[in-house]
């Protein structure tokens, strides 16, 4: 935590260590410190770390964990296309079944060369940031797409290269995506409460792009970059080391306001209309890719 954590410059180490030790002392077995590193990390308050013991990081590591049914594309009227994202916790099986499946949604999605598309990240309660960057790869386009930016300002840079993430020139893995039918497709991106960690990063990674608009309500407030750490007895430490910063440079650590601000209408009258995408469709309908002759 004294080397890697984002605010660590702002804690005062000494007075952490202490309590940290008095509250673990007399610990026979590695379960008996779990409080004092809990402890520890509250003090710090960057309210993204965590730290799970080893029957939660197996819980939350394992594929049964993992839901893809949100994993969904088609195509809407009018030529729009449609992707939602749900987020992501799990195995590398799990990874990499996310991937094929929402690769194929963006490819089903496509099959009436969609003029412009939404992407969904309502849903989007964060895990993994770099298989969803895998399947809107070819959406969002080739090129730098944002960040990490640390607390001494090195950064490591996310980019797209033919359709899948790399970070600092490295491949993440998945290979290459397939094109969709418009290179640069106008963008509607979808927020929300529930839009958190690598749900906002993806909201990072779309922000400063061209022909871009984002809808909906304001993200959760956790645009910051978590490493996990897995401790001798399975117990894991998620440590916040970074913040997120947009392909401009700009840095990001608090909920991220949409362009277009709706809030779902309440009355029973509007129970089955979903007026964030109808906005969205709307933006979209009005840009040239889009545009009805």
């Amino acid at each position: 935590m004294e080397e890697h954590s984002l605010l660590r410059r702002q804690v005062d180490w000494a007075a952490v260590r202490s309590k940290a030790f008095t509250q673990a002392h007399g610990a026979r077995k590695p379960a008996d410190t779990y409080g004092a590193i809990g402890s520890a990390l509250q003090t710090i308050g960057d309210g993204h770390s965590a730290f799970w013991e080893p029957w939660q990081a197996k819980e939350n590591l394992g594929s049964s964990a993992v839901f893809l049914d949100g994993l969904r594309g088609r195509s809407l009227k009018n030529g729009i296309g449609y992707i939602s994202l749900p987020g992501l916790q799990g195995s590398q099986k799990t990874y990499d079944k996310y991937v094929r499946q929402g690769r194929d949604a963006v490819a089903k999605a496509d099959r009436t060369a969609s003029c412009g598309w939404v992407v969904d990240l309502r849903s989007n309660t964060g895990g993994n940031m770099w298989p969803m960057l895998a399947v809107v790869g070819p959406i969002l386009g080739d090129g730098q797409v944002g960040m990490f930016v640390d607390a001494d300002g090195k950064k490591s840079v996310w980019s797209i290269k033919h359709g899948a993430p790399y970070v600092d020139g490295k491949s993440k893995g998945w290979g290459d995506g397939q094109p969709v039918a418009r290179s640069m497709p106008p963008v509607a991106v979808l927020t929300g409460e529930q839009t958190a960690s690598a749900g906002e990063a993806v909201v990072v990674a779309f922000r400063g792009r061209p022909d871009t608009r984002f809808f909906g309500e304001r993200t959760n407030g956790v645009p910051t970059a978590n490493k996990a750490y897995r401790l001798p007895d399975g117990a894991m430490l998620i440590l916040t080391e970074g913040k997120n910063a947009d392909r401009t440079g700009r840095t990001y650590d608090a909920a991220i306001p949409p362009d277009e601000e709706i809030v779902k209408d309440p009355r029973p009258v509007a129970r089955n209309r979903d007026e964030v995408l109808e906005a969205a469709q709307s933006w979209l309908l009005q840009q040239n890719a889009c545009r009805q002759p």
